[in-house]
């Protein structure tokens, strides 16, 4: 435990983050989970709503940090190479 005020304040911020870091992995990885899984079925409605919803979740993630530009570029692409691939 630590014995200066802010050191104790920086312990409570930083689980405060670590909540907040870990919610928003887990709404990327639940979004990119359901736009497979309508891919994978075939659904092209369903997939296409999905696809707005994972690449708005992935913008999300890379404005605030959690992965990088350039790796939300890389998941937005094969995202895109997916949903085409059911529109053929």
């Amino acid at each position: 435990m630590p014995n200066i005020k802010s050191a104790e304040k920086r312990v409570l911020v930083a689980k405060e983050r670590n909540a907040r870091n870990k919610a928003a992995k887990s709404e990327l990885k639940t979004s990119l989970k359901k736009f497979d899984t309508a891919v994978s079925e075939g659904n092209q409605e369903a997939a296409e709503s999905a696809y707005k919803v994972a690449v708005k979740t992935v913008d999300q993630a890379a404005t605030k940090g959690l992965i990088h530009k350039n790796n939300a570029a890389h998941k937005k692409s094969s995202l895109t190479t997916k949903l085409n691939s059911i529109k053929q």
